[in-house]
Parts: C-alpha cells; structure tokens; sequence
C-alpha cells in the first residue's frame, strides 16, 4: 500500500495514469459500453460506479487546461427521452477537483466510440446509468512532489 493513493485506484489503473502524458485521453465507460473491443489498454474496474472513480482520478490527475473542454460526454441519441442526472454529479466532482465549472463537450455516440478507440485506455466499470461515458483528456502536472 502507498499513502494518498485512493483505495479504488488499482495498481494497474495508477501505472496507465503515469504513464498518460499532456494530451492523452482516458474513457470511463459505463457497464454498457463495448470497453474489450474499442481499447488498446482495457483497465477492469467492475463493480465501482464513474462518479467514485473520477473523483480518485482527478486527485492525481490534472485536466488539460490548454483546451477548452478537457472532458467529453457521450450525447443522449436524438429522440432518446433518456435522463442524464450523472452528468451533474460530474460537474460537481470536476468543478471541486479541477475548479471548472463548464468541462464538458457532447459527443455523438458513434464519434464518442472512435475517439475511445484512439484513447490511451479505457477504464470498463459497473456504472448503471445510461449516457454515462466520460473522456477525460491529461494535463500537465506543474508541481510534481
């Protein structure tokens, strides 16, 4: 065990995010989305929901502030009536880790699904709720200790 990792964050998971350098990409894929056959790096986080691990994430993790929105979402498909609550709980989490308070770019499902084929990894998770996907992409760690 080291001190200041965050629990949920597996030795594998920490080793793909020091390795991640500015500009690289990391997708959290909600339980449905098709993680083995779109990542080059498939990291199993079954069981654990994005808003948890996004919040681990982003104490080691800084966003890319040289873009204008270092944070995609997956755009609920024209005509879905379906809900997207997480999408605030995300909000929330980046704008307290990462003091931004409008982070995101909505993707469309099949651009969202060949950008995660190009990311450095994708984290596959237990998360139930729907349009949860989320693309995060690297910053530069300034103050490295």
């Amino acid at each position: 065990m080291l001190k200041g990792i965050p629990k949920i964050i597996s030795p594998e998971l920490l080793k793909i995010l020091m390795e991640m350098g500015h500009s690289d990409e990391i997708v959290l894929a909600d339980g449905n989305f098709p993680a083995a056959s779109h990542a080059q790096r498939l990291i199993r986080c079954d069981g654990h929901a994005i808003p948890e691990l996004l919040d681990a994430i982003l104490s080691l993790f800084p966003l890319d502030q040289y873009v204008e929105k270092p944070a995609g979402l997956m755009a609920v498909m024209p005509g879905d009536k379906t809900e997207t609550p997480i999408w605030e709980q995300y909000r929330g989490i980046i704008e307290k880790k990462a003091d931004l308070v409008e982070p995101f770019e909505l993707i469309e499902r099949f651009a969202f699904y060949e950008r995660a084929k190009k990311a450095y990894a994708i984290i596959a998770t237990g998360e139930s709720a729907l349009y949860a996907n989320l693309i995060l992409k690297k910053g530069v760690v300034v103050d490295a200790q």
